[in-house]
């Protein structure tokens, strides 16, 4: 495909499709297909390591290619697909995406169900939103710690619970793969995977100050923070990352000589 027969509304960076939208359209979008009847819409954040996974793993990479929007989560992915000659907005972070929607959900009378974290994590996350929203309707919510035999039992409370969003607070690539997996069954019109937000929200887990979020620095503030488990991670990974869109900027500047 050149890029004059390209969708305006999409980029392409390290050989992922994105969608072209702001963090407004992106929730705009989000709450149309709430509204809409069919199957769950997945919304896919991908950020660097995500992009690094997606190297060795084929069904992540299937996931990401089914989901019906895949935002761009982290500021490498903007840089990134600059050096492409690709533009993506702005940065859709998924938790600034999940803040929005419950927001956007309680304004419109959408229920809610979260998956994810340690059983004290997610019930203070409900504790906190009720408090901040009062009158949010929230379908259930579960810890995510269960194993294989429970995921039937699991998607079959999702959908009977009546939630219209569903947010998976758990890692990558579980929670892409499982949403993708369970789509058809889950009864939810919108699926938004979001990672260690849960942890955040709920208090648990200070978020970077403002000044690092807009410099792209979050991974930064983790690596800090949580060394020992973070490490390998960041080091390894954003270096593995950066490799690749230099590379891949490298072949764009041949390409055109």
């Amino acid at each position: 495909m050149t890029a004059a027969t390209r969708d305006p509304r999409q980029a392409h960076c390290l050989g992922i499709r994105l969608d072209a939208v702001t963090m407004d359209e992106a929730v705009d979008r989000c709450i149309e297909w709430c509204a809409a009847d069919g199957p769950s819409r997945i919304v896919f954040p991908v950020n660097a390591s995500i992009v690094v996974a997606m190297q060795n793993d084929a069904v992540l990479v299937a996931a990401c290619e089914a989901a019906d929007m895949r935002v761009a989560d982290g500021a490498s992915l903007l840089w990134a697909a600059r050096l492409e000659g690709e533009i993506l907005p702005e940065r859709v972070a998924g938790i600034d995406l999940m803040q929005r929607l419950v927001e956007r959900a309680v304004e419109k009378g959408l229920s809610l169900y979260f998956l994810g974290a340690r059983a004290v994590v997610v019930g203070k996350l409900v504790e906190h939103y009720r408090a901040l929203h009062p009158g949010i309707r929230i379908a259930g919510f579960h810890d995510g710690y269960f194993g294989e035999p429970e995921h039937a039992g699991l998607v079959d409370a999702i959908r009977a619970s009546g939630a219209q969003i569903l947010f998976i607070g758990m890692p990558t690539p579980f929670k892409e793969v499982w949403a993708e997996q369970n789509r058809s069954r889950l009864g939810a019109r919108l699926v938004l995977g979001v990672g260690g937000s849960f942890d955040v929200i709920a208090g648990f887990i200070p978020r970077a100050p403002v000044w690092m979020q807009r410099a792209g620095m979050e991974w930064l503030w983790r690596l800090l923070r949580e060394p020992r488990r973070m490490w390998r991670r960041y080091l390894f990974g954003n270096a593995r990352f950066v490799a690749m869109a230099l590379t891949a900027a490298a072949r764009r500047i041949v390409g055109r000589v």
